[in-house]
């Protein structure tokens, strides 16, 4: 008889525990969903935060553009002398801060910001090979197989290239005009990699991408920060040393105008006003900020209108 109840206590000790483990486990539960929320509260607020902070990598390009285009010297010039190719290294936010006489608190904020701006003329424009002009856009095609010839590509890659945008921009049109459009029609691209749209591969995307760019309308190249590769396929009868001699030469040169660069080129190569020039309106902007955990870098498109800089696309860009 008396080893009932000694059961029933056990039973009952068994259930106690049961139950503490329960609501321990419970609680537990509950705390970790409460700290987890926490957490990505706190990575929200830092990605907005750091987003906000890498405009100032924009800020600081537009700022430099500006002061550029006030140049009463050579207000339509733009080499690579210039404080606009000087990338802005890594720095410490709160410097600029405490650079500011009128600020006196201290921030503690350990974010870091870096730049560079590159001339986006200094690539060959695709959008080049849309001129309405068939001799003109003849000789854009030509262009671009003599850049694809000189990178080793296959051969077809200028007329793929070219055909693909000519499907695209008449696929837009109809789109505009409300017009019924080919099934498979191509989408405009806007950047070089969605060159894959038009059946090319990878690779030679890669091997294109520091030599072409799409901007919003016809450009003519920057020869005073071209690379040579661009300057031999845009200029024709321009052979690749030459072309690597010129870009030299080129950074000691007094430009104030086009023909300016005459003297450093063979009398056969002639300058086509609308393929080549000395001054540039678009740029592109690389910002990067480290901030906590996060590492952002974005890519940036910028016209240059007179004294007005004017954002044209912007772009998150992976970690590398």
């Amino acid at each position: 008889m008396t080893r009932r109840p000694a059961a029933q206590k056990g039973a009952a000790l068994l259930l106690a525990m049961l139950i503490v483990t329960i609501v321990a486990t419970l609680a537990a539960g509950m705390v970790w969903q409460q700290w987890r929320g926490i957490e990505v509260e706190i990575a929200e607020r830092a990605r907005a935060q750091a987003a906000w902070l890498i405009e100032g990598a924009t800020d600081w390009a537009r700022l430099i553009l500006r002061t550029d285009a006030q140049d009463r010297e050579r207000p339509n010039v733009d080499t690579l002398n210039e404080p606009w190719n000087t990338p802005l290294k890594e720095v410490k936010l709160s410097d600029f801060l405490a650079a500011d006489k009128n600020n006196t608190v201290d921030t503690g904020l350990e974010a870091f910001l870096s730049g560079q701006i590159t001339d986006a003329q200094s690539r060959y424009n695709l959008r080049n090979l849309l001129r309405d002009d068939d001799a003109d856009a003849a000789k854009d095609l030509a262009i671009l197989r003599r850049l694809c010839e000189s990178l080793g590509l296959p051969a077809d890659t200028a007329t793929r290239i070219a055909d693909g945008m000519k499907g695209a921009d008449l696929a837009e049109d109809q789109l505009d005009d409300e017009e019924d459009v080919a099934p498979g029609a191509p989408l405009p691209p806007q950047r070089v990699q969605q060159l894959t749209w038009f059946g090319l591969d990878a690779d030679a995307v890669r091997r294109l991408s520091p030599y072409v760019i799409i901007l919003p309308g016809e450009t003519p190249l920057n020869v005073l920060t071209a690379p040579p590769e661009v300057l031999s396929a845009v200029m024709e009868g321009l052979d690749r040393g030459t072309a690597e001699r010129f870009a030299q030469k080129r950074l000691s040169l007094d430009v104030k105008v086009l023909p300016d660069v005459k003297p450093l080129l063979p009398e056969r190569v002639e300058l086509d006003e609308k393929r080549v020039s000395v001054n540039s309106n678009y740029f592109e902007i690389l910002g990067e900020l480290r901030y906590e955990n996060f590492l952002l870098r974005e890519l940036s498109l910028v016209q240059r209108r007179g004294l007005e800089v004017v954002l044209m696309r912007r772009e998150r860009l992976p970690h590398e």
